[in-house]
């Protein structure tokens, strides 16, 4: 395995020879997401066949946890609580229950896409923006989750790497590596193509349901940034994992979160971070079919550095 990880100076040579920077204009906003077209939707409208649909979003809970980093708020604005007994006159005026909710929806508990103002190297956001355009009071001026606003309908596919591995998850030692997806594609009879969606379970999840939560300091399984020139090679449109997106140990000195960095970045490719993928990977073990619909329907915020997110696969 250590032989696998790239070393520091190589990730940092990827941070340039990787670069997507003017690939699709030296104003573009959208990255990767380029390569979702027209066309995607309507291969992904083919895959269509029996009609069910399934969610890969976890439940946002209100419960503070060991991973918890922002607790989310809700209180409610008015509730059903006294109707019964409410005079005739306020029963007219009194019929709905309400409430706000609050959220940093950034950490790793939530399932949110990440845009690509997100992250910044050496003061730099994708395409060679500069990071001090997302301020502390308008917010992500370029590069926010609005350049996804029309929602994301591409072909989906799922590399379960479990199965690869034999195991029920990955222990936090043990990241993905290129080897792995291409093992995963082999053993399910499926090739990432240029614009899909690719998800990659790792078993993170099913371990957090099962064993409970572990601190968010604490070591964690992803997808080693080893993989980022097959992304590239692939044309991956966007990258969905059930982690928050980096190893931790990051394996390096001077880069805390080098698949963040060099996917936001450098390729301009858009992250969904913890994903839930136990419904889907038995949905696809089930029809022995590991490509579907993938659509994606971000809030439509202004100037936000991303979206929770509720990604639905269609089989």
């Amino acid at each position: 395995m250590a032989g696998e990880i790239p070393s520091e100076s190589q990730v940092l040579d990827w941070m340039t020879s990787l670069s997507n920077w003017g690939r699709w204009g030296e104003h573009d906003q959208k990255g990767c997401l380029n390569l979702v077209g027209p066309h995607k939707a309507k291969q992904a409208a083919t895959l269509v066949q029996d009609g069910e649909s399934i969610s890969c979003a976890r439940p946002i809970l209100t419960e503070m946890a060991a991973d918890t980093t922002h607790q989310v708020m809700r209180y409610m604005v008015d509730s059903g609580e006294g109707r019964e007994t409410d005079s005739p006159e306020r029963k007219l005026i009194r019929r709905g229950a309400a409430e706000f909710i609050g959220m940093v929806f950034h950490g790793q508990t939530i399932t949110h896409i990440d845009a690509l103002s997100h992250y910044s190297w050496q003061g730099k956001l994708y395409n060679g923006q500069p990071a001090s355009q997302v301020t502390s009071r308008e917010g992500a001026q370029t590069h926010s989750i609005e350049a996804a606003a029309n929602g994301i309908v591409s072909r989906g596919v799922l590399l379960d790497i479990t199965r690869v591995r034999g195991v029920d998850w990955l222990p936090p030692d043990q990241p993905v590596l290129p080897k792995d997806l291409e093992a995963a594609e082999e053993l399910e009879g499926v090739r990432v193509e240029e614009g899909d969606i690719l998800l990659v379970r790792t078993g993170n999840y099913r371990k957090r349901l099962e064993s409970g939560p572990v601190a968010n300091t604490e070591p964690m399984v992803a997808c080693q940034v080893a993989c980022t020139p097959w992304f590239k090679e692939r044309g991956v449109a966007m990258l969905g994992t059930d982690t928050s997106n980096d190893v931790r140990p990051s394996h390096y000195a001077t880069i805390t979160a080098p698949l963040h960095t060099v996917c936001l970045v450098t390729l301009g490719l858009w992250l969904i971070d913890n994903a839930n993928l136990e419904d889907l990977s038995q949905a696809c073990s089930q029809r022995n079919r590991y490509e579907f619909m993938l659509s994606l329907g971000p809030l439509k915020l202004r100037n936000v550095t991303g979206s929770p997110v509720n990604p639905i696969a269609i089989f």
